[in-house]
């Protein structure tokens, strides 16, 4: 009896959406962000439609429950819903359609085109929280993928299933770090989420990359800063769905998930909403699970799939890396991750990668021995010359005082020229390899 009773339960969790139950009820408080109504059988995450006061239906998502009522979070800012209107559940919001068509697209978190090219025509789905996956079975991270940026193949070389953080205040070329990694990399498939940017920069990404050889290959995840939180936050889980789906399928994917610390905005605003207490600058405990849940997903697959290698942004406040708590969640659970130094930008210094403060887990299990010890050498010298920088500009330095720091300073303008690259000129593993060896002494 117990075997059968827990079939029947599997079964109708996996009933496709069409088969979904519509239920009612009717709204009695609403204080401008959550609407409570009246409790009907349905779970967190479930879609609901509420009439509007013009009798126009607006989205909602289930988002907790209270004294026998049902919480809901709108879709639409400034909607005027009044006391007694129908609130009718329409959608679980389990799954998301998926395709090869959303290759070349730009959709929203609802998975509408955003690019005015017309329907997706997609036959397949895939959850929108993942399939949970045993870690035991994960395939090993044992090669590297080429994004095309120089500094990043030599000195913190990615491998295939790898998960990284680009650490970054305002202002320092991450936008562009991205856009190249995105135009020049190796991978089959990208998914690019752009959470809570500005809608001027979003227009500015796609226009960037959305051309060429790569167009065919990217779908971009597009909820802009404008968009309610639960939109910001089911974008994000989106993109990692579809990335999950075309690793499933075998493919390489690169997924960019830009930013971080803007989902965790999202997740921060919808846990006050519900009472939740901060504990962490402002952060509720939710944010702090939120993260690690999110990130897990990416990585590599089982043996016979493909690997998601994700680089998610992390927004750096006033530039301090140590004392945020996004950044140390991120930082914790990440495989390696890469700082942008404000410093470097203003020497002139694109990307500006702080060489010494950056690091990738993976490089060694990777890379050629050759590599290794090349490019140890290289953040050494990097992290001699930087740490004397302002001794020397006051006239405190003496040649041949330090063998290091003289070959430091020797080789200075050869190194910044190697970190530097232009935008437009991607460079292989293969012929960034040959430079570094050229360039450091054996």
């Amino acid at each position: 009896m117990n075997i059968l009773v827990g079939s029947l339960l599997n079964a109708i969790t996996e009933l496709p959406s069409r088969s979904f139950l519509r239920v009612r009820g009717r709204v009695t408080r609403f204080d401008g962000q959550i609407i409570e109504c009246d409790g009907f059988p349905v779970s967190v995450g479930a879609i609901c439609a509420v009439r509007g006061e013009d009798g126009a239906q607006i989205e909602a998502e289930v988002i907790g429950f209270r004294e026998g009522r049902n919480l809901l979070f709108l879709y639409e800012f400034g909607a005027r819903i009044e006391v007694g209107a129908w609130v009718e559940a329409v959608d679980p919001g389990r799954l998301v359609e998926v395709g090869d068509n959303l290759l070349g697209r730009v959709i929203d978190a609802q998975g509408l085109p955003l690019d005015q090219l017309g329907n997706l025509d997609l036959n397949e789905t895939w959850p929108l929280m993942g399939h949970t996956v045993n870690p035991l079975t994960r395939a090993p991270v044992d090669k590297p993928l080429d994004v095309g940026v120089r500094v990043v193949n030599a000195l913190l070389t990615i491998g295939r299933g790898q998960r990284v953080g680009i650490v970054a205040g305002s202002g320092v070329g991450k936008s562009v770090l991205l856009s190249m990694m995105t135009q020049f990399t190796e991978a089959e498939v990208i998914v690019v989420g752009l959470i809570g940017e500005r809608g001027r920069e979003v227009g500015a990404f796609v226009d960037q990359v959305m051309h060429g050889a790569a167009k065919s290959k990217i779908c971009v995840v597009a909820v802009p800063a404008d968009r309610s939180p639960l939109l910001r936050i089911r974008g994000a889980n989106r993109a990692t769905a579809i990335a999950e789906y075309f690793r499933s399928k075998g493919k390489q994917v690169l997924l960019i998930m830009d930013s971080l610390t803007r989902v965790a905005h999202a997740r921060r605003e919808i846990g006050l909403a519900l009472g939740e207490q901060p504990t962490a600058k402002g952060y509720p405990p939710s944010v702090v699970s939120m993260i690690p849940n999110l990130i897990e997903r990416s990585g590599t697959g089982l043996p016979h799939e493909g690997t998601i290698t994700a680089i998610y942004t992390v927004l750096a406040d006033g530039d301090d890396t140590t004392n945020d708590p996004v950044v140390d969640t991120a930082r914790a659970i990440l495989d390696g991750h890469i700082v942008l130094s404000r410093k470097q930008t203003q020497l002139g210094i694109y990307p500006a990668v702080d060489i010494s403060a950056s690091v990738s887990r993976v490089m060694n299990d990777i890379t050629p021995v050759q590599q290794q010890r090349a490019a140890l050498l290289f953040r050494r010298l990097v992290s001699l010359y930087m740490d004397n920088r302002d001794l020397m500009l006051m006239g405190g330095y003496s040649p041949g005082q330090d063998p290091e720091l003289d070959m430091a300073v020797a080789l200075w303008p050869q190194m910044t020229g190697f970190i530097s690259q232009a935008p437009d000129q991607p460079e292989t593993i293969g012929q960034t390899q040959e430079k570094l060896y050229a360039l450091m002494p054996k």
